[in-house]
């Protein structure tokens, strides 16, 4: 058992930050002002999986976005906090609203407007390809980047961690879907 399992096998609320953790980072928009991401469905299915799991999300993001509405609110996200220049209100209000403590929040980020969040949190992740300033803060650096499954391997790590893993894989194997 490392310190790592430890802080995984507290986890019940798991926060994302959305450019550069759910997406690449890029925001294409064209010239009738339409904007586009791009978004990995390993990462979606990470969500899904998260929330059978009994592991709420939610994200909090400091841009705001159409998209971001959108495509989380069809993975069933609930909390979603758009437009937060400082994400510790939101995140004290998440904390609040389902009485947790810091040690039970995971949260991933990418860059220096997630290190307050980083600092609180019992467990925090950066993509591979996250700001190297902040790397000295995380429990843990992924092998994928941002928008290229970095949230499905920290969902795997934490499954890992809390024993449930094995019981995902089998579960698809038998059932074509987890029956947690």
């Amino acid at each position: 058992m490392t310190v790592l399992d430890d802080k995984l096998k507290k986890v019940k609320f798991f926060i994302l930050d959305v450019d550069g953790v759910m997406s690449d980072g890029k925001i294409i928009i064209s010239n009738d002002g339409n904007e586009s991401k791009h978004f990995d469905v390993k990462d979606g299915l990470a969500l899904v999986l998260l929330k059978k799991a009994g592991i709420r999300v939610g994200i909090i993001t400091g841009k705001s976005s159409n998209i971001v509405e959108t495509r989380f609110r069809a993975l069933g996200v609930e909390d979603i906090y758009q437009g937060q220049k400082n994400k510790i209100d939101a995140f004290n209000e998440l904390k609040q609203k389902y009485q947790l403590e810091n040690e039970q929040i995971a949260y991933m980020g990418d860059d220096l407007p997630d290190l307050a969040l980083m600092d609180k949190v019992g467990f925090s992740a950066a993509p591979l390809d996250a700001n190297a300033l902040i790397l000295p803060y995380v429990d843990y650096h992924c092998t994928k980047a941002g928008g290229q499954g970095a949230l499905r391997e920290c969902v795997e790590r934490l499954f890992s961690a809390k024993g449930m893993l094995d019981k995902v894989v089998e579960d698809y194997r038998l059932y074509g879907e987890a029956m947690f």
